[in-house]
């Protein structure tokens, strides 16, 4: 008689050799890799995004070497020949080689197409840009200059067409009042010129003839912003304002509406003159990057202050529609 066991026969194990899970990842790390060589569409290696550092203490700009940078998290769709030029500058800035990135960074900007890959350059460049001008790093639109008996600030500004304002902060200068005969300056010789667009409420800083920065602005109800050509013909900190009916309204009253920073323009070449256009702070950010001054470039205050540290009286400004 048979009897059926309960307990059922052991079944043998097979090993699976080790080494195949191993292989199976190597396989999977190279695929990933020539996708992203081979592919136009490919995203940006997390190499090149850059980490948030702290801004060096009264700079604004980024830190110790300048090289660490909130960067666009999103950035996609890079054709391959830009990514390999922004992974490039990654690592130079990552070296503390600033004016090389900086290269690199214009040419990936020379070659980009896309409105949103061109923002996205930009937004890398700008903090290198502002870390190479106010620092006394080397670039290669400063010189040297040795303070001789009788230089101030303003003179020397005025003599290599910049602002005091920008020697004092470039050069780490805390009394600008009080400078050393025999002290080394590095000064700012860069020409520096303003594109705003109406229809895009925004305005682009060009260095030399190259990008340096992007800001929104605010532009007039209507149109009543004024096309054309201009030159910066006045700078005022912490200005007065005067409102058509002929008072003055002080700095710090609530109805003075230029914020902290004035720079009024005059027309030049074929351009009808106007009088009483400008560019101004305002104490409603919401009111910047749409129609909504009386026809002036309004700013943030943070960033028409940052504007008035550079610019020189004289800079060009093309206002298109």
């Amino acid at each position: 008689m048979l009897v059926k066991s309960s307990t059922p026969y052991p079944q043998p194990r097979i090993r699976k050799p080790w080494w195949i899970p191993a292989v199976a990842a190597v396989l999977v790390a190279i695929l990933v890799g020539l996708a992203w060589i081979l592919w136009p569409g490919a995203s940006l290696p997390p190499s090149e995004m850059l980490s948030e550092a702290s801004p060096a203490e009264g700079d604004g700009v980024a830190s110790g070497a300048g090289t660490n940078v909130v960067v666009d998290a999103t950035t996609t769709n890079v054709p391959v020949h830009i990514a390999m030029l922004l992974d490039e500058a990654g690592q130079l800035a990552a070296a503390d080689k600033l004016v090389d990135a900086r290269l690199k960074y214009l040419e990936a900007l020379k070659h980009a197409t896309s409105p949103v890959v061109v923002r996205q350059i930009e937004q890398r460049v700008e903090p290198v840009n502002l870390t190479l001008l106010f620092t006394p790093r080397h670039m290669p639109e400063k010189v040297d200059y040795v303070i001789k008996r009788g230089d101030s600030l303003g003179g020397i500004a005025s003599r290599f067409g910049t602002t005091a304002e920008l020697l004092q902060k470039s050069n780490q200068i805390s009394n600008p009042h009080r400078i050393k005969v025999g002290d080394r300056l590095r000064v700012f010789t860069g020409k520096f010129e303003l594109v705003a667009s109406k229809s895009t409420h925004e305005m682009v800083v060009l260095m030399n003839g190259e990008f340096f920065k992007r800001f929104k602005v605010g532009t007039g109800l209507h149109g009543k912003t004024p096309v054309g050509t201009f030159v910066v013909s006045d700078k005022i900190p912490e200005p007065s304002w005067w409102p058509p009916d002929g008072r003055e309204v002080p700095f710090g009253h609530k109805d003075n509406i230029l914020g902290t920073r004035w720079m009024a323009v005059k027309a030049t070449g074929e351009t009808p003159d106007v009088r009483g256009y400008g560019i101004h702070g305002t104490w409603a950010p919401d009111s910047v990057g749409k129609a909504s001054s009386a026809g002036c470039l309004r700013m943030i205050n943070e960033q028409v202050e940052e504007l008035f540290t550079y610019l020189p009286l004289g800079t060009p400004l093309r206002i298109n529609e």
